[in-house]
């Protein structure tokens, strides 16, 4: 099925009309399920392209589902779990102790992995992966700023695409009232934010932030153009179009090839 099943972000009038925009506008077909419903009817019937996890609980799915769901990642369709507090250890999320600590390509916490900042963290692409399909053509020499992550760890072989930058921005004292505003800048740690990897035939990736405010910050409005996108039934949303190409490009990445 050349569908996404787009799995959480609270409900389409909320966190879940930025990525379901992002598809809507670049023609990408989806069904989805709100964070306070299980995996609705017939899930365990259909072979989606690749399913998109994002702030939604672990405990929503049974044992037949996590079968249903690692297999169909093990014969091919591709997996992304975007950061937010329900999502890997999160708040609530606590995927941890999930079958899929297998299937995603970071190790995740056994406790709260939330980090939040008051200064944005800055996105940026590892040495080398500027080229990378992902990140091609996006102009990463004026990173975008996010507010959030969670906090995971790349599994051995794992591929880390992105990383979080953060640093801190500190005013200095002024030696007279007449003197310039001067500021020094601090580099406090980089943390890996998206990781790429593999299980069985699937694609499966980890981007530890999330699509949607409030961690999302500044990242909604990277690039110099902006898009207005109409959600049927859900109102509009608008973004920079940066910031759509990347996570255009991230679910074409992780389809089947076949279907690319």
């Amino acid at each position: 099925m050349v569908k996404f099943f787009y799995l959480g972000d609270d409900n389409i009038h909320q966190a879940a009309a930025y990525l379901a925009g992002i598809m809507t506008h670049y023609g990408i077909p989806f069904d989805r399920v709100d964070s306070d419903s299980p995996p609705p009817a017939g899930f365990l019937e259909t072979e989606y392209a690749a399913y998109v996890l994002s702030d939604y609980p672990a405990k929503n799915f049974g044992p037949a589902e996590w079968e249903h769901l690692v297999r169909c990642v093990k014969n091919g369709s591709g997996l992304l779990m975007l950061g937010g507090w329900e999502s890997f250890h999160g708040r609530l999320g606590e995927y941890h102790d999930s079958p899929l600590a297998d299937v995603l390509p970071v190790e995740m916490l056994a406790e709260d992995d939330r980090r939040n900042y008051s200064q944005p963290v800055f996105v940026v692409p590892t040495p080398g992966n500027e080229t990378h399909p992902i990140l091609a053509g996006l102009p990463w020499h004026t990173p975008p700023g996010i507010g959030g992550f969670n906090a995971v760890r790349p599994k051995e072989n794992a591929e880390v695409l992105l990383e979080g930058v953060r640093l801190e921005l500190k005013m200095l004292k002024n030696e007279t009232p007449e003197s310039p505003t001067a500021f020094r800048v601090e580099l406090q740690e980089t943390s890996p934010l998206l990781v790429l990897g593999k299980y069985g035939r699937g694609n499966v990736g980890a981007f530890a932030s999330d699509v949607a405010p409030h961690w999302a910050g500044g990242f909604v409005d990277w690039g110099k153009k902006r898009i207005t996108q109409e959600i049927p039934g859900a109102g509009f949303i608008e973004i920079g179009e940066d910031y759509a190409k990347f996570f255009r490009n991230l679910l074409v990445w992780a389809k089947p090839e076949h279907e690319a």
